[in-house]
């Protein structure tokens, strides 16, 4: 059969990795996909780089526009990055009657919606399961191995830098700071680290997997995000004590009346698989009504676990290429008419238990006022540490675990307790899911 010709948009960290992926397994992926599959274009601003990783193999250019207009490409890789010409590539490659593989999370998260839309009116695919979790099969399972179940949660460490940093707090107590430089030392950091350690990076991924668990648009600009700048090694050794390890989780839950769509730093009971997944790994937790739970772990960035995610698509695009489109697997699982209306909730509505840390004097009474303000509030405690105080000192540390509760509730009750004479500062507040298999 004829060849599929791929125009390769960006030959940096997972460009080069795709280009080595699919000369290295060339057999065998033509085996799987019952026909070759060539990058014969290739488009990037460093052309001394290009033409160093192509090495003879394919035609180079700085120009990635010429490369979305080449009728002979019938496929475009875009691994671009960004939110900006990424996205006038991708619109004009499907413009132009092209299939679209992408590993661009920010792109689909922000303007999903659009390109789906357009990829639907002409026809044609676009394949993203490089966008989350890197070389782990997530997009995949969700869109087709579960297909039979009502996805009921999803839970994600979906972010390498951040759950490295955590790890490290954790194993060597040292401060965030120290781990971040670390991070960015070892290259798993950003020189400007924001996306990462602040939710935003994993929120993209999050949005997406929402999005095709539950039937949804694409709706990144109302999921909540929540970094891990602020937490201190003093709440991952009590959190230790109390049994729990500290994860920057990415959950969306469907509830009764809408959507929970949230990044921030959780506790989870350490004897759950996923609380120890450590370093640069990523792992999601699926719970189908079917199934049950369902745990995916691998890596998720680097330039081949990243490229196995890319020549999936572009394999499983291949497989697809001359099939009608209704026969084809929907971008978002569900079929583009069927998408369901179901809001996301805002953070107050969210129901979850909490950990709580405040500064106190140490003096009696105090324990009790807080107590008294949780009860107005409805919210119960399941357990809690109060630290004795140095020598010398006069005030201490109280650490309490909620039941569940609703968060404008503990919101209020926070306000009411920083209000306390006795109470130095701000109380920190970390979200704690049980994460239990059912």
């Amino acid at each position: 059969m004829k060849p599929i010709n791929v125009g390769l948009l960006g030959i940096g960290t997972v460009g080069g990795g795709t280009f080595t992926v699919l000369a290295r397994n060339e057999e065998e992926i033509t085996r799987r996909a019952g026909r070759p599959i060539r990058i014969t274009r290739v488009a990037d601003k460093n052309l001394d780089l290009a033409n160093r990783v192509a090495a003879g193999k394919a035609s180079v250019t700085d120009d990635a526009f010429a490369v979305v207009a080449d009728p002979d490409i019938d496929i475009v890789v875009e691994l671009i990055g960004g939110c900006g010409v990424a996205k006038d590539l991708v619109l004009k490659a499907i413009e132009n009657g092209k299939h679209v593989v992408t590993a661009n999370k920010a792109l689909l998260a922000n303007h999903g919606n659009e390109i789906f839309a357009a990829a639907q009116n002409k026809g044609v695919m676009v394949a993203f399961e490089a966008a989350v979790a890197g070389g782990v099969p997530i997009i995949k399972a969700l869109r087709e191995g579960l297909t039979a179940n009502r996805i009921q949660w999803i839970a994600g460490i979906i972010n390498g830098t951040t759950n490295f940093i955590l790890s490290e707090m954790r194993d060597k107590g040292l401060s965030f700071d120290a781990v971040l430089a670390e991070a960015q030392e070892l290259g798993y950091a950003e020189a400007d680290p924001t996306f990462d350690i602040e939710g935003i990076d994993a929120a993209h991924k999050l949005t997406i997997m929402s999005a095709i668990a539950f039937g949804i648009p694409m709706q990144f600009a109302k999921c909540y995000t929540e970094g891990i700048s602020r937490l201190t090694r003093e709440d991952i050794v009590y959190a230790e004590q109390l049994g729990y390890r500290i994860k920057l989780l990415g959950i969306t839950k469907r509830k009764p009346n809408g959507v929970e769509l949230r990044v921030h730093p959780t506790l989870i009971p350490a004897k759950r698989l996923i609380a120890n997944v450590e370093g640069v790994m990523n792992a999601v937790l699926v719970q189908g009504d079917a199934v049950g739970s369902t745990l995916y772990y691998g890596r998720g960035a680097g330039a081949e676990p990243t490229a196995s995610a890319v020549v999936a698509d572009l394999v499983d695009v291949t497989r697809m290429h001359t099939a009608d489109p209704e026969h084809r697997v929907p971008h978002l699982a569900f079929q583009p008419d069927r998408l369901s209306d179901l809001p996301v909730l805002p953070m107050e509505a969210v129901e979850t238990a909490y950990y709580l840390r405040m500064r106190v004097e140490d003096r009696p009474g105090v324990l009790a006022d807080v107590t008294r303000i949780l009860a107005d509030s409805s919210i119960s405690i399941d357990a809690m540490i109060q630290k004795e105080p140095s020598e010398g000192e006069l005030q201490t540390d109280i650490i309490l675990l909620t039941h569940l509760t609703i968060e404008k509730q503990v919101n209020a009750a926070i306000a009411r307790i920083e209000a306390l004479g006795s109470v130095s500062g701000k109380v920190t507040r970390i979200r704690l899911e049980q994460l239990a298999a059912r």
